[in-house]
């Protein structure tokens, strides 16, 4: 048996062994998933509005185009591209890291030796020297390979940040474009109602003409017209500030939005928020607290292995000759070195390092429950507002249609009876035009609920 056979099989059994010694594998936290993460949560069906490409949640095809453009053009998003590129390169060069260096070098010197240095004359020559060196550092503790799992959890991490603001890009774009749609109807029934109270106003006129109703009521007639006037260029220029923010979303200078109608727009039947556990699967956000947390867990690996000692192998060799001509001729030159470097006393850096790596996984674990509580509570906030809409539509036609009668009823007595003045008919009417508005916003909440909920599950980046 060769003497250096124990040698072997005592290193092959360090190198096998120690990486399981110093390196733990990383585990996802226990405390991670509740099924009370969100109210009316379901625990057995796994269907989730989330699944549903955003092409078949947003029918609406203007929508669709301003959505498609906000992905190609959106500064927000273009940056998270960016920055995976980065986490990428970084990921390469962890990952280059395992293999041994090579570098070459060739050098053509001429030397002329002092004579005062030599001691005697010694006459000038040439030297000609190529060489390769190359070094590995072998990773017993696994060290390099934690570092290169840390880079990958970054790399990841910001895939996930990317897909996040994906997700919320869409979910702006929808939220503003339904915004843009219900102001436009807003704004038509305020239009329709001025035209409604000129009429009047002309109305009132004729019935002062025959006594039927004294100045007072023209006056309140016109002062009635101009309220709804005056709210019509707050209307506009909230249509203007949403039409520029739409197109900061898509990456374009301030212009208008072509669109479609409130009335055109259609919601799923069926809201489905699935388990609680998909939230892990599905939320960017939370997949990127999530491997935040892994990356801390692979420094704490790194700050363990600085502990032990490193091993690395550094071969050089090449040709030297005096002359070119026999440079190839016996001019052979080498050298192996393996080095074992053992950290004795380094000031406290190393047990400094291992406290601040376990102190940032515990703040990256708290930062990741965060995440998740939070993701359960606007799930559990966006469901209900759609419900609390849906459960207004009732209660809000019933109210429309006694307001309109009253508005009939009242200018009807006003004609034919002393007993009921213009201000009966000011105070229906206003109350018709609240509830026309208010109406308008029952609709745009419920739909802003529904994109909400989608981003809340996680919906929109697959």
């Amino acid at each position: 048996m060769n003497h250096n056979t124990p040698f072997i099989i005592v290193l092959s059994t360090v190198l096998l062994t120690s990486c399981g010694i110093v390196t733990k594998t990383y585990r996802q936290p226990e405390t991670a998933v509740t099924d009370s993460l969100y109210r009316e949560a379901n625990k057995t069906d796994s269907t989730t509005l989330a699944d549903t490409p955003w092409q078949q949640l947003f029918p609406d095809a203007m929508l669709q185009e301003l959505i498609r453009e906000g992905l190609a053009n959106n500064p927000d998003l273009n940056s998270a591209l960016e920055r995976m590129k980065e986490a990428n390169a970084t990921l390469t060069q962890q990952t280059l890291s395992l293999l041994p260096s090579l570098n070459g070098a060739a050098n053509a010197s001429r030397i002329n030796p002092s004579d005062n240095a030599a001691g005697m004359a010694k006459p000038a020559y040439n030297l000609f020297e190529g060489s390769f060196s190359a070094s590995w550092e072998l990773d017993i503790w696994g060290k390099l390979a934690s570092k290169r799992k840390a880079a990958l959890a970054s790399y990841l991490r910001t895939e996930a940040a990317k897909r996040a603001v994906q997700t919320a890009l869409i979910a702006n774009i929808a939220n503003n474009y339904y915004t843009l749609l219900a102001l436009d109807e807003q704004l038509a029934i305020t239009r329709q109602t001025v035209e409604i109270r000129a009429k009047d106003v002309e109305s009132m006129k004729l019935l002062k003409a025959s006594a039927i109703v004294n100045g007072a009521a023209v006056v309140q007639s016109q002062a009635n017209l101009y309220s709804a006037e005056v709210s019509i260029p707050d209307l506009q220029q909230r249509i203007r500030e949403t039409e520029n923010a739409l197109c900061v979303l898509t990456g374009k200078t301030p212009g208008q939005i072509e669109r479609s109608t409130l009335a055109q727009q259609a919601l799923p039947a069926d809201l489905k928020t699935g388990v609680p556990g998909l939230l892990l699967k599905n939320r960017p956000d939370v997949q990127e607290a999530e491997f935040a947390l892994r990356e801390t867990f692979e420094n704490i690996n790194v700050a363990r292995a600085d502990f032990y000692p490193s091993l690395s192998i550094t071969a050089n060799g090449g040709l030297s000759s005096l002359t070119l001509s026999k440079f190839l001729d016996n001019s052979l030159f080498y050298s192996l070195v393996g080095g074992l470097t053992q950290p004795i006393f380094n000031n406290g850096q190393n047990v400094a390092s291992l406290k601040i790596a376990k102190a940032q996984q515990q703040e990256a674990f708290n930062d990741f429950r965060k995440v998740l509580l939070t993701a359960g509570q606007e799930v559990s906030n966006a469901l209900y507002a759609y419900q609390t809409a849906e459960a207004k539509d009732s209660s809000r036609t019933r109210q429309l249609t006694a307001l309109k009668k009253s508005v009939e009823f009242t200018k009807e007595l006003l004609q034919y009876s002393s007993a009921t003045n213009y201000t009966d008919v000011l105070t229906s009417e206003q109350s018709l035009l609240s509830a026309q508005l208010s109406a308008v916003n029952d609709q745009l909440q419920k739909m802003q609920a529904v994109v909400e909920l989608y981003r809340a599950l996680g919906g929109g980046w697959k």
